[in-house]
């Protein structure tokens, strides 16, 4: 061993207590790294953690990130090898998978809708640096509705939804079938769409300043204002230390007045974020237009740090807003901070959707290519119930929505919040049924037998009951769609179900693998991406083959021993 090696570890807490003095002694420095840290340099880990960082941080109120990029530049080797997820102060919802259920004992399954799409564009961000996604990022019901798909839309606006059920074999579970649950919304022509009023409130603090945070999220912005129309208006709500109005209510037609507000956004300071979105529905609500779609947008890293940060009264607060008529859509950007859990939970008290921005197309994508669906509300508190037949089917497990389940009794009460539904848009659910036949691999049989009934005359051959209920925009009372199942009706493989139901089985099952559930552990990676490659389809926009490649990145890092497991 070299002697530079050998001493190498010794000298480590002299260079941390080198840059400490020199963090002291730069006031200066300091505050423009707090206010604008430029974002670490690919690949970059950092291997120093603990007490003293958190302790330095304390004192000179340098965010922890910041000073680990500052010691990561330091120019000595990395002693350990480099973590295998992704790592840093990132939160997300804690939230265990769904389990089995017993049809003799809860036969009715009930969860609102989800039209958000941010976990996905997070694991594709985490995958694509090589890194495997934390699974508690990973929720397969955000996965599976990122994708558009071709199923059948109703034919006029005042029946907002057309529903259609798919039954076929498990792809991972051949005693199992899978129940397809689709609903897709009408969809606005672009004469029909009525004018937006928005309001965007814009985080500008200092953790803001990275690349992919606020510079991204500008050129989103200035897509997003290219395709306002004369009728449209738009505000411009900034917060840090405090709130400032960037930008007055401004119609369409002034977009040059529009892209300057823009441009001039700058990075600095704290997140007083309570008192942004305060600001922000005050300015919404001011300007309320009774025949516009009345919504704030809200972008951010979701690193509230100053004022009211309990995420109980925020989401209180949000949630007395809803019957103000203003709806709320979140972006979340960055990597490293993100407070994912937050974000959810906003956008789950508030009327609106939450996405991720990774990329400019992502960008794209959400601020201008779906502006349609994501803006235009066709449907309020979108919720779904399953009943099924225990004659039929032993056992149900829904994939995903594990932090979208209701209770029985919230169906049929209007006064319990779901989630909403804009134009075009398409919800996606999968439940892995286990047919009667199988009831005895689940459980022992009751020592004194169940009192069931024989299901009605003439719902004999039905497997399920799936059930809608949802709003129009404004009403205060939910209509009900309704479809029954029939066993008939299921596919005797899975080539010959439909291709869009193959594809969501292929992305419910990558979700799956991703947050390790045990239901998939011995369905591969391979076995997934043919899957998916074989329900590709029409692509036009390279979405499908992009999930493939994510696909095979992850079975890539799994032989290279680089995530964790297989």
């Amino acid at each position: 061993m070299s002697r530079s090696r050998a001493t190498l570890p010794a000298a480590l807490p002299l260079l941390a207590a080198t840059l400490l003095l020199a963090a002291c002694s730069a006031p200066q420095q300091l505050q423009a790294d707090k206010a604008a840290a430029p974002p670490p340099a690919p690949g970059t880990r950092v291997e120093m953690t603990g007490s003293a960082i958190s302790s330095y941080s304390g004192y000179t109120g340098v965010p922890p990130a910041t000073f680990q990029r500052r010691l990561a530049a330091v120019p000595y080797p990395t002693p350990h090898p480099s973590p295998s997820y992704a790592t840093g102060a990132e939160r997300f919802p804690d939230a265990q998978a769904n389990r089995a259920v017993l049809v003799d004992e809860q036969p009715v399954s009930t969860f609102s809708s989800d039209v958000d799409t941010a976990s996905y564009a997070y694991v594709r961000r985490q995958l694509s640096a090589g890194r495997m996604p934390p699974p508690a990022a990973v929720r397969v019901e955000e996965m599976v509705n990122y994708f558009p798909y071709t199923y059948a839309a109703p034919g006029k606006a005042s029946q907002p939804f057309a529903l259609a059920t798919g039954l076929m074999p498990s792809p991972w579970n051949a005693d199992n079938q899978l129940l397809h649950v689709a609903v897709r919304g009408y969809d606005l022509q672009h004469a029909e769409r009525p004018p937006m009023n928005v309001v965007l409130l814009v985080d500008v603090s200092g953790s803001m300043a990275p690349q992919d945070r606020l510079p991204l999220l500008k050129q989103g912005f200035r897509l997003f204002a290219q395709g306002l129309r004369e009728q449209d208006r738009v505000a411009i709500v900034t917060y840090a230390n405090g709130t400032t109005v960037a930008l007055e209510p401004t119609t369409g037609s002034d977009k040059q007045k529009i892209l300057d507000a823009i441009d001039a956004l700058q990075a600095a300071g704290g997140t007083a974020g309570r008192d942004g979105l305060e600001r922000a529905y005050t300015m919404a609500e001011r300007h309320f237009d009774a025949k516009a779609v009345n919504r704030i947008i809200l972008a951010t890293d979701g690193d509230f740090n100053i004022g009211v940060r309990d995420p109980r009264q925020l989401e209180t607060f949000i949630a007395g807003k809803r019957k103000s008529g203003v709806y709320l859509s979140i972006f979340g950007v960055g990597d490293g901070n993100l407070n994912d859990a937050l974000i959810q939970r906003l956008t789950q008290s508030g009327n609106g959707n939450a996405a991720y921005i990774d990329s400019l197309l992502e960008a794209r994508k959400a601020l201008q290519g779906e502006l349609g669906s994501t803006m235009f509300p066709i449907a309020n508190d979108v919720k779904m119930q399953v009943e099924f037949n225990p004659a039929r089917v032993a056992a149900y497990r829904l994939i995903g929505y594990e932090t979208r389940m209701l209770a029985r009794q919230d169906f049929k009460d209007d006064k319990v919040d779901a989630g909403d539904m804009g134009a075009g848009h398409t919800v996606t659910a999968i439940y892995e049924i286990t047919p009667a036949a199988g009831a005895a691999k689940l459980v022992d049989p009751l020592r004194y037998g169940t009192a069931k009934k024989a299901a009605p005359v003439g719902k004999g051959d039905e497997l399920a009951f799936v059930r809608v209920r949802y709003k129009l925009p404004g009403a205060s009372k939910s209509r009900l769609a309704e479809q029954p199942v029939r066993q008939g009706s299921a596919r005797a493989t899975l080539a010959a179900a439909p291709a869009d139901q193959r594809f969501a089985a292929a992305v419910a099952a990558f979700g799956q693998r991703l947050r390790g559930e045990p239901q998939v552990s011995d369905y591969s990676y391979a076995d997934i991406a043919t899957l998916a490659s074989d329900a590709r389809g029409a692509d036009p926009d390279g979405y499908r083959a992009e999930f493939v490649k994510l696909v095979r990145m992850a079975e890539s890092l799994g032989q290279a021993g680089a995530a964790g497991r297989p």
